[in-house]
């Protein structure tokens, strides 16, 4: 069998391979060093982050559902100035390539979270999650509206770091909403985040999470996240994108990859499973080798005719 080169670009940021953790499923730092080494994967992307520790909603905030599960953890996180004392250091010492994801509530919080990692060494890349709560529009999403989604990624381009745009799969056409997200500074588009949803429970009549809606992720997300990235490749051509959403095999991530993603990120399958994202990348390699793929890039575009 023909080795292959697993090696992908990301818009300047150059991984050893093309299998990352998702935002949010392994905590804020080197929680599944103890499964694998971190240094295996692509890179790690930590739980989201605000400037000021943020305490989430109230629970329950995990639900199982059918075909995955539905969550409203409500971001909750230790800010990002614990983060970096307590956290950076361990996932630095696994030899993790790190991506952080911030988040704000308004422009000026995603500004002030990104210049908190201004001149930080040990992370890759900043991934910037614009699917979050606009306090300055009555709630609306940041992702929900081309000006709002620019103006959070252009806020955020003070920590000087590669900036990709992780955008929510909740709106009409996400296609302007991804060439904002570039034309604010964004260098790839991480595609997408969780699916708007609720689960009542049939005795009470009430939400089963205690915020009442929350996200849907898992396999059963996993259509709508490969249709994102489809419409946008088409759409915009061979930009970077990070397909995210119901990877839980490498055929999974084989699909993104020909639907347009350059890499993927595995997220919920770590909660059957800590070393999801490890057995994934392991059975990537060798489907690509099986069929004697000398680059898994070749894989991008595939869909559409590229490669």
């Amino acid at each position: 069998m023909t080795s292959t080169d697993l090696s992908v670009q990301i818009g300047s940021v150059t991984l050893p391979n093309p299998v990352m953790t998702a935002s949010g499923t392994v905590g804020h730092g080197a929680e599944l060093s103890e499964y694998f080494d971190l240094s295996d994967l692509g890179a790690v992307v930590v739980k989201s982050l605000s400037a000021k520790p943020w305490s989430g909603n109230p629970a329950p905030r995990v639900h199982g559902t059918a075909a995955g599960m539905i969550n409203s953890v409500g971001l909750q996180n230790p800010g990002l100035d614990e983060w970096i004392e307590n956290h950076l250091p361990g996932l630095i010492e696994n030899g993790a390539r790190v991506v952080v994801s911030i988040w704000g509530r308004s422009i000026s919080e995603y500004r002030e979270a990104a210049h908190r990692l201004s001149g930080l060494s040990g992370i890759a890349a900043v991934e910037v999650n614009v699917s979050c709560p606009n306090l300055e529009k009555s709630g609306d999403m940041f992702s929900h509206s081309p000006d709002t989604c620019q103006a959070a990624i252009e806020a955020s381009s003070v920590a000087g770091l590669p900036l990709w745009a992780k955008l929510s799969p909740n709106v009409t056409d996400i296609v302007p909403i991804a060439r904002a997200a570039l034309d604010g500074g964004a260098e790839a588009l991480t595609l997408t985040n969780t699916v708007f949803g609720m689960v009542i429970d049939t005795d009470s009549h009430l939400p089963v999470l205690g915020g009442g809606g929350g996200g849907l992720s898992g396999p059963a997300i996993r259509p709508v996240a490969v249709r994102a990235v489809f419409d946008v490749y088409a759409a915009l051509g061979p930009v970077p994108i990070v397909g995210v959403g119901g990877v839980a095999a490498a055929e999974h991530a084989v699909e993104f990859m020909s639907a347009g993603a350059t890499a993927i990120q595995v997220g919920t399958a770590h909660f059957a499973d800590p070393k999801a994202s490890k057995r994934i990348l392991r059975d990537l390699d060798r489907w690509c080798r099986r069929r004697n793929l000398i680059s898994v890039r070749s894989l991008t575009g595939a869909a559409h005719g590229h490669s």
